[in-house]
């Protein structure tokens, strides 16, 4: 018992170091979150200088943490800082299929599998509010919308192959069906936008040939 105060001391320092860590990685979390929704919401009015701006703040904020939690693999896999690290997987991702560009990678964004397959789910669903926007600005129906619709219909077949543990997907499955619902609906919003178009193509051909 002669060493107990020695030991005490040595835990108290470990625990006292991880405690700043945390808090930091908390503020640190709750800022990552705010700069992913601001920079999606760049996305949606296609500001594209200040969403490319917000994609390298996220990154170097994202890093920053990252590396702060370095040496304590509990505060990394936290649900606080996994969430964090999820919107901004859904961020560069819905940034990368907007633009039509090839999508950033795990390891490119430094997290973990069951982290980047949450994202992606949440990229995937965010896709919603871009092909509605489409279908509400464009008069006619939009070959875009058909793409984005196409990305999430490839991203939910994927998802779907992922049959693992919830301990380690961590709520995937639950995420999935939230896709698919998602999917569904706005597979009906587009068709019924097709139909309506086309019905409308049909009665202004008629009208010209009654008036010819």
């Amino acid at each position: 018992m002669n060493n107990l105060d020695a030991i005490a001391e040595i835990l108290r320092a470990d625990l006292t170091e991880k405690d700043a860590a945390r808090d930091k990685a908390v503020v640190q979390s709750r800022e990552l979150i705010r700069l992913c929704a601001e920079c999606i919401r760049a996305i949606h009015r296609r500001e594209w200088d200040d969403a490319d701006v917000r994609l390298q703040n996220i990154r170097h904020v994202s890093q920053r943490v990252v590396d702060g939690v370095a040496g304590y693999p509990e505060l990394f896999h936290s649900g606080y800082l996994q969430d964090a690290l999820k919107e901004v997987v859904e961020a560069f991702i819905t940034y990368a299929i907007i633009r039509d560009q090839p999508l950033p990678t795990p390891e490119a964004l430094a997290v973990p599998s069951s982290t980047y397959l949450l994202g992606l789910a949440e990229a995937a669903t965010e896709l919603r509010r871009f092909i509605l926007d489409i279908m509400r600005l464009d008069e006619r129906h939009s070959q875009e919308a058909e793409r984005l619709l196409d990305c999430m219909d490839t991203i939910y077949d994927h998802l779907v192959t992922f049959d693992f543990p919830d301990a380690l997907t961590h709520g995937l499955r639950r995420q999935t069906d939230i896709v698919r619902g998602v999917l569904e609906r706005t597979r009906g919003d587009l068709t019924t936008s097709l139909r309506q178009q086309l019905l409308q193509d049909a009665l202004e051909r008629l009208e010209k040939k009654l008036t010819e």
